[in-house]
């Protein structure tokens, strides 16, 4: 079914994510806003993890409603370390600029994505009558 293969792409899209929070964390850690308490290296291992756990939940098609609600909710928290990435970047060469500004419009369709998932969550096919 189209919309379960769609659940588990954005489910692998977040735990994908999440995985290089912790294998490269050094690019997140420097797009976390200052003013934020506490460690920025803790704020990527806590958004890494959040990133994993909804993956987990959408996977699961019990829980996928609630977790494509609350991928949904993080894709617009960490809509502010995209706006940093941009301002910090704005001097860079035009590819890169290009790269950081392209993130913000970017949140868009994967916010949808995320709530097309929860909308759909628990569809089933039609069966085929006998």
């Amino acid at each position: 079914m189209a919309n379960d293969r769609s659940a588990r792409l954005l489910a692998r899209l977040l735990a994908g994510a999440g995985v290089v929070h912790f294998l490269a964390p050094k690019p997140f850690d420097a797009m976390v806003p200052e003013r934020l308490p506490g460690s920025a290296r803790a704020w990527t291992y806590a958004s890494g993890v959040a990133e994993i756990a909804v993956a987990a939940a959408i996977a699961a098609p019990r829980t996928r409603r609630a977790g494509a609600l609350a991928a949904a909710g993080l894709f617009a928290a960490v809509f502010p370390a995209n706006v940093k990435m941009a301002y910090d970047w704005r001097d860079r060469p035009a590819p890169l600029k290009a790269l950081a500004y392209g993130r913000l419009p970017g949140q868009v369709p994967l916010i949808a994505w995320a709530l097309h998932t929860a909308r759909t969550a628990g569809e089933t096919a039609p069966q085929p009558r006998p």
